[in-house]
């Protein structure tokens, strides 16, 4: 037993925060507040150089004022800090690497900033800590990467300090929980200061400062796609995907990822869906934002229930007239929380769809490359075959029976498999070879000093890739050498496509292993706008009742 000699100091982190809330003292009036002229003061009271900092860089809202402020810092008072934050999509998240206020950044999405990440690495302003998905970060926010102090934004404060983040909660509860339990500093920027909360999200005592910002903060949104720019090409891979996947399987439970092909299969749901008489039978419970092209699916009754990442900008009021497909709170407004849907994703869904940049001749895929560090979001947590998993649906067991016992670890006894789907073009943008022998991600690992290249999906849980050539279905796939002869038969005129041997593809094709499009009944003329149910963003407006408001950016009359 120690003495009270040996005792250790088992207050030394509240200390330390007492000690830097004292120093801002001077800046907080009542209700916790502070003002927007003070804010850069009150950072250089309260954060110190090494400090493990989050700004709540978000998919779509972001701290901006907060993030703004502190790089405008003293350079000598607040440098080298590790920045911990899920994204980093604004110019002024990379500044604060710039200007050598930020050293280290462990992170989930890049989105706008990828090709500055990148370069910034390559140049040594940037230390990368690690490409996490956002269930991984979060996880580390309560371990290792516990931030000392957080950056966090809300629509509306109350004069007490009370917060109300509403249709875009996001990834608040989790950053402050992380952060205010472990003894840090909670800091956030809100648009309006109000007497009463139509709701209270985040309680005043896990707050620490307030302020109201000079202007609302960024809203990015994110997953808005407009029906105008969907191709045919895209639309052709929908309906091999419904045919061959979501009507094979019957899948209920799943998430999309971002992008044209999943909108397009959002939007085909009333149509070529139909027709497949799947009303009832798929899509009945989504891990999702409100995607606008899901508009005339939840209106033609097809999705039971819906819970979201964050919102998106314009959908509010058309949410709150689904309260019955939607979460929302007392006050009638979506409750969002990305922390919650991930572990859906990754646990309740029975299929992730997504894309990505880059496929290997052996299933590994990434948005990592040499000159684009994009991120992952959450795809690796949707994308994955959790192994954690114990109830049972029938497509989570359909797709693991189909898995051949050569690939098994466990003797004879049975298991499922989430179905885990990458649908692509072969080429990409500007005609990029989407299928390659080797991932850019083996450079980028070099360029950054990583000891793993950062793959999004490793191949082992891809079990169905979709292109323009038909499907593999890599989950039926006996062995290594099928699994590769799967991928470049469906790989086009790519490199590793033409590698495909004719008698090979046959044989893969009478395994049913490998669908084309004419195996599946799939007509490529059908392929064309008509199978969407909503051609423009002024039909999904007119879907939603005028419920959908668009942001100006996607307006064109």
């Amino acid at each position: 037993m120690s003495t009270n000699g040996n005792q250790k100091d088992w207050h030394r982190r509240s200390a330390d925060t007492a000690d830097r809330l004292a120093a801002a003292a001077q800046f907080i009036g009542d209700g916790k507040q502070f003002k927007s002229e003070d804010a850069v003061a009150l950072l250089e009271a309260v954060i110190r150089p090494g400090d493990r900092v989050n700004i709540e860089g978000n998919n779509q809202k972001q701290a901006d004022f907060l993030a703004e402020s502190l790089n405008k810092c003293d350079t000598s008072k607040i440098n080298n800090l590790h920045m911990v934050q899920s994204a980093v999509p604004l110019a002024v998240h990379l500044d604060l690497f710039e200007t050598g206020i930020a050293k280290k950044l462990d992170f989930a999405f890049g989105g706008p900033q990828a090709g500055r990440v990148a370069k910034f690495i390559q140049e040594g302003k940037l230390e990368l800590g690690a490409i996490h998905t956002y269930l991984e970060l979060f996880s580390r926010y309560f371990m290792d990467l516990t931030p000392k102090v957080s950056l966090i934004c809300a629509y509306k404060a109350d004069r007490k300090g009370n917060l109300y983040t509403g249709f875009n909660t996001e990834d608040t509860p989790t950053i402050v929980e992380a952060t205010k339990f472990s003894q840090g500093i909670v800091i956030a920027q809100v648009n309006e200061i109000v007497d009463e909360l139509p709701r209270v999200d985040i309680p005043a005592d896990w707050v620490d400062a307030v302020c109201q910002s000079p202007k609302p903060f960024f809203l990015e949104p994110l997953f808005t796609r407009d029906p105008a720019l969907i191709t045919e090409s895209q639309i052709l891979l929908a309906m091999l995907c419904l045919k061959g996947i979501y009507a094979e399987y019957e899948v209920k439970r799943l998430n999309h990822g971002i992008g044209f092909l999943t909108s397009a299969i959002e939007l085909m749901l009333p149509t070529y869906g139909e027709e497949l008489g799947l009303k009832g039978k798929i899509c009945t419970h989504m891990a999702l934002n409100p995607h606008p092209t899901m508009i005339p699916a939840i209106v033609e009754g097809w999705v039971e229930q819906i819970h979201c990442f964050g919102g998106e900008l314009g959908m509010d009021k058309f949410v709150n007239a689904y309260p019955d497909v939607f979460f929302v709170g007392p006050d009638g407004t979506l409750r969002s929380n990305r922390a919650f849907t991930q572990a859906a994703g990754h646990y309740a869904n029975d299929m992730f769809i997504g894309g990505t940049l880059q496929i290997d001749k052996y299933g590994n895929s990434s948005t990592a490359t040499a000159s684009r560090v994009a991120g992952f979001g959450g795809a690796p947590n949707m994308g994955c075959d959790p192994h954690g998993r114990r109830h049972s649906t029938e497509a989570w067991l359909k797709c693991g029976a189909e898995q051949p016992t050569l690939d098994r670890q466990l003797g004879t006894m049975p298991r499922g498999k989430k179905l885990v789907v990458q649908g692509v073009e072969t080429f990409g943008e500007g005609r990029a070879p989407v299928f390659v022998e080797e991932l850019d991600a083996w450079k980028l690992a070099k360029n950054a000093n990583l000891p793993l290249p950062p793959v999004m999906i490793y191949g082992d849980d891809l079990t169905h890739i979709v292109t323009e050539e038909g499907i593999a279905y890599l989950n039926r796939c006996p062995d290594m050498e099928a699994r590769m002869a799967a991928i470049r038969a469906v790989a086009g005129y790519t490199e590793i496509g033409m590698q495909a041997k004719p008698e090979e593809t046959k044989r893969l094709r009478e395994m049913n292993i490998v669908k084309t499009p004419e195996d599946l009944g799939v007509d490529r003329k059908r392929a064309d706008r008509s199978m969407l149910a909503a051609k423009s963003i002024q039909d999904l407006v007119t879907w939603s009742g005028g419920l959908y408001n668009p942001p100006a950016r996607f307006r064109n009359w």
